[in-house]
C-alpha cells in the first residue's frame, strides 16, 4: 500500500505545482513580487535575472519537505517534494531550454504540443509590463489562437 500513496504522492506534487507555478507566476510574479520577475521581462537579456530567484525559494520550499519526509511514517511527504523536485526539472528543460534557449537544447519543436507550449510563452512575453500579460502556465499551455485574441482585445484571460 504503501508503494500506492508514495506514488499518488510523486504525482501530486508535480500535477499540483503546475497549478502553483500558475497562480505564483500570476498573483506574485506579475503582482507584489514584479520586481523581481521584471528581469525575466525585459528584452534581450542574458546571463542570470533576478527572477532566478524565484526557482531558489521552491527549491529551499521543497528541501524543507524532503527533511520532513526523511521522518519514520512521513515518506509521502518526501515523494510529495520529489514530485516538486521532477517538476523543477521539466521547468528547467522546457522553460529555460525550450523556450527561452538559456543553454543548449537538442529540440526546435515545428508542429505539435511544445510548438504550442513556446508560442503560448513568446505570447505572455509580449508585455514588458506587470499588467497585460497572458498565458501563466509553464508546462500547460493555453491555444495561441485564443491567447492572440486576448492580447487583441487587451484582456487577461
Amino acid at each position: 500500500m504503501s508503494m500506492v500513496v508514495n506514488t499518488a504522492s510523486f504525482l501530486a506534487g508535480v500535477v499540483a505545482m503546475e497549478g502553483v507555478a500558475w497562480a505564483t507566476h500570476r498573483y506574485v510574479m506579475h503582482g507584489v513580487l514584479w520586481n523581481w520577475h521584471r528581469s525575466h521581462h525585459e528584452p534581450g537579456r542574458k546571463g542570470p535575472e533576478l527572477n532566478d530567484l524565484f526557482g531558489l525559494v521552491f527549491a529551499g520550499i521543497a528541501v524543507g519537505l524532503f527533511w520532513l519526509g526523511a521522518r519514520p511514517g512521513f515518506a509521502p511527504v518526501w515523494w510529495l517534494a520529489m514530485g516538486m523536485t521532477a517538476y523543477g526539472v521539466l521547468y528547467a528543460l522546457v522553460h529555460d531550454g525550450l523556450v527561452h534557449r538559456r543553454f543548449p537544447f537538442p529540440i526546435r519543436p515545428r508542429r505539435g504540443y511544445l510548438l504550442r507550449l513556446v508560442q503560448a510563452h513568446h505570447l505572455h512575453h509580449i508585455s514588458h509590463e506587470r499588467d497585460g500579460a497572458v498565458s501563466f502556465g509553464f508546462l500547460w499551455a493555453q491555444d495561441p489562437d485564443r491567447l492572440r485574441a486576448q492580447l487583441q482585445a487587451g484582456r487577461r484571460p
